[in-house]
């Protein structure tokens, strides 16, 4: 599996995530949003940080950079494409996901660990763990109150494209919602940090099953 991982200006979890992905053996570099190129890679993966400075809005500038047609056409060739934090906020910008991520209802950064559900383990992000299963992950930002209409809500359930929720949500975030996907199910987003949980180092490895997950249906889809 060959994996690009977006760095942005501004983005600093660029190398958190390449370093878990080389973690599960992952052939995975940084590419450069300046780039336009992403036809020799399985797997896109947009991380954290602060794109452009988060000016205007978080992901607002991000959705303009070049990289980013790139990311839309691998998307649309039902490529693997992962948005973490302010990765999951340029998706919502490019309209490659729905809703959009507003300030936390309690103003202010948040930096923590918070518990997930898995809303839905038949995904690309979740085969590995079990309907209902807790996990401990973190979470770092000040803008990740996910925001949509009724409708589109209740499409994102009906379709079950929630794939995280928060057991106890702590940014306002509409029905708890913390990943959601397409309708494809190739086009994911959420905003804690499965990166940041997979070192043993770190006294957490909830995030394991999330990188586990994504080899398991990049190579099941390899080998159909």
């Amino acid at each position: 599996m060959r994996a690009a991982v977006i760095s942005f200006p501004g983005s600093n979890c660029d190398f958190d995530m390449l370093y878990a992905l080389q973690d599960f053996g992952v052939d995975a570099q940084i590419i450069s949003a300046k780039t336009n190129d992403l036809t020799n890679f399985d797997a896109i993966f947009l991380p954290g940080g602060f794109s452009y400075g988060d000016y205007l809005r978080t992901g607002a500038i991000a959705r303009f950079s070049p990289i980013m047609s790139a990311v839309t056409q691998a998307a649309n060739e039902g490529k693997i494409i992962v948005g973490i934090c302010n990765g999951f906020q340029i998706l919502t910008e490019a309209g490659l996901l729905p809703g959009q991520l507003l300030m936390n209802k309690n103003p202010g950064f948040i930096c923590d660990e918070v518990l997930l559900t898995i809303a839905n383990p038949n995904t690309a992000y979740t085969n590995t763990y079990n309907a209902n299963e807790k996990i401990l992950i973190p979470i770092a930002h000040g803008e990740g109150n996910y925001y949509a209409d009724e409708a589109t809500l209740d499409q994102l359930e009906n379709n079950h494209q929630v794939v995280f929720r928060y057991a106890d949500n702590p940014n306002g975030s509409a029905r708890d919602i913390a990943g959601i996907m397409n309708e494809q199910g190739n086009v994911f987003g959420m905003m804690p940090h499965p990166e940041r949980a997979v070192d043993p180092i770190t006294g957490n490895i909830d995030g394991q099953g999330f990188f586990k997950s994504i080899l398991s249906a990049i190579l099941t889809k390899v080998t159909a």
